[in-house]
């Protein structure tokens, strides 16, 4: 074990999956801390520097979600999140990403499937800022070299996935980006649907009014564009 193995936190309370996924994590080359619960992995959380999280949503007290959306606004560094769940409608897997999850998972899974994704997501985060040149549009400015948004002197938190896609239409300005494009190239997986529900969140946190946005415009029949100033 190494200090450039990735870190994950493992937070599920099912004592037998925890540990089994403890195991064949690590046989996969990955650190892993286990947590039972919202408070343990809040405790862990504060204590060390993840690389990612693997988080189940059906927790006795604070659910997996609620946790994820308070990762999503607490002012730290990003830390991707795996949502783990029996629930597997399609309307389950928005509102996981709609609360901040990076990818979601339905039980029971394939193991393969989900080291797979843990390493998407980890590539994803690694190659998230290729443009130079920092772009402004409206009080927001992002810096790629740094794959930070600020509005004004304060940062604006987004998830890895808000990021990967910010950075890629930093990278084609007042192109057009196909949501094809876009869902290949932040790596995401399954429903193209999925860049929607992500996009709309973006705008959330960039647009005066998301329904009419100005920066973030939606190209009919292709994708999106930024508009930058």
């Amino acid at each position: 074990m190494t200090d450039a193995e990735p870190h994950l936190l493992v937070v599920d309370d099912d004592l037998r999956l925890r540990d089994l996924l403890r195991r064949y994590l690590a046989d996969n080359g990955f650190r892993v801390t286990g947590a039972a619960d919202a408070a343990e992995a809040r405790a862990q959380l504060a204590s060390f520097a993840f690389d990612l999280v693997v988080l189940d949503v059906m927790m006795p007290g604070e659910t997996g979600l609620a946790l994820t959306r308070a990762l999503r606004e607490r002012a730290a560094p990003r830390v991707p999140v795996l949502l783990l769940t029996a629930m597997g409608e399609p309307e389950d897997r928005v509102n996981g990403l709609e609360q901040g999850a990076d990818d979601y998972l339905a039980k029971p899974f394939e193991p393969r499937e989900l080291v797979l994704r843990i390493r998407n997501i980890l590539q994803r985060r690694l190659s998230a800022a290729p443009a130079t040149v920092e772009i402004r549009f409206g009080n927001f400015r992002f810096d790629p070299s740094r794959a930070e948004l600020f509005r004004g002197g304060d940062t604006v938190h987004l998830t890895t996935v808000e990021t990967g896609l910010l950075s890629i239409l930093a990278q084609q300005a007042g192109q057009p980006v196909s949501r094809e494009e876009l869902s290949q190239s932040a790596g995401f997986s399954g429903n193209i649907r999925n860049v929607d529900v992500q996009m709309t969140r973006l705008r959330r946190k960039i647009e005066r009014d998301p329904r009419y946005p100005r920066y973030l415009q939606t190209v009919r029949g292709t994708g999106y564009v930024l508009k930058p100033e």
